[in-house]
């Protein structure tokens, strides 16, 4: 099986994944909120990574 890594090429693009993915995870029962530390080995640096659920805007369209 191959897996094709996603291009992210801006931080909109950064944006975009990072929020299909919490959605994703969010439809399969897993609480996203709270601390994920990422090690990546020596090739890559390590990042600690937050989640916080906010509230909503409520705009009148």
């Amino acid at each position: 099986m191959t897996s094709k890594k996603p291009s992210i090429t801006s931080k909109a693009a950064l944006s975009a994944e990072l929020q299909a993915l919490l959605v994703r995870a969010y439809d399969n029962g897993i609480d996203v909120r709270g601390g994920f530390e990422c090690r990546n080995g020596a090739e890559y640096p390590d990042w600690d990574v937050v989640v916080t659920e906010i509230t909503k805007n409520e705009r009148a369209d």
